[in-house]
């Protein structure tokens, strides 16, 4: 009887082993997974950011020098004097330039495409053209 007692007392139970990973799983769901949209929000929010910082770089860059760099130059001469410009007064950019948030290369025209300002773009989270929600490219030409 001794015996019987102390083997149902020596641990847990299928079934109570089956309720707490449950239990977690539940938590995870309604808790993680918000969590997780939160995170591709700030990465695209960061990106953002990014861009519109260069966007003030490159401004300052061109009242020095009087134009943009060139899309050879790229966003190298916010940090590098490239050769032959005249008046570059930087670095424009206090730190190395960012990959984007999903460590990708920001990409860099100019003449742009759209207006009289470089094109800077972000592709996303899959890195290519196009692309919806978290694969949706962020450019320099649009706040959307």
């Amino acid at each position: 009887m001794k015996d019987r007692k102390r083997n149902s007392e020596a641990g847990i139970t299928l079934i109570e082993m089956l309720v707490v990973v449950t239990i977690i799983a539940l938590f995870a769901g309604l808790v993680l997974l918000p969590m997780m949209k939160k995170v591709d929000t700030a990465k695209r929010t960061a990106a953002r950011a990014q861009i519109n910082g260069f966007m003030t770089a490159l401004g300052t860059y061109k009242l020095d020098t009087g134009t943009y760099p060139t899309t050879e130059q790229g966003l190298k001469a916010l940090r590098e004097k490239p050769e032959g410009v005249n008046g570059w007064e930087g670095p424009y950019l206090q730190k190395e330039i960012p990959k984007d948030p999903w460590k990708n290369d920001y990409v860099y025209k100019f003449p742009g495409d759209h207006g009289d300002e470089p094109d800077i773009i972000s592709y996303g989270l899959d890195g290519k053209p196009g692309g919806e929600g978290n694969d949706a490219d962020i450019v320099s030409w649009s706040n959307d």
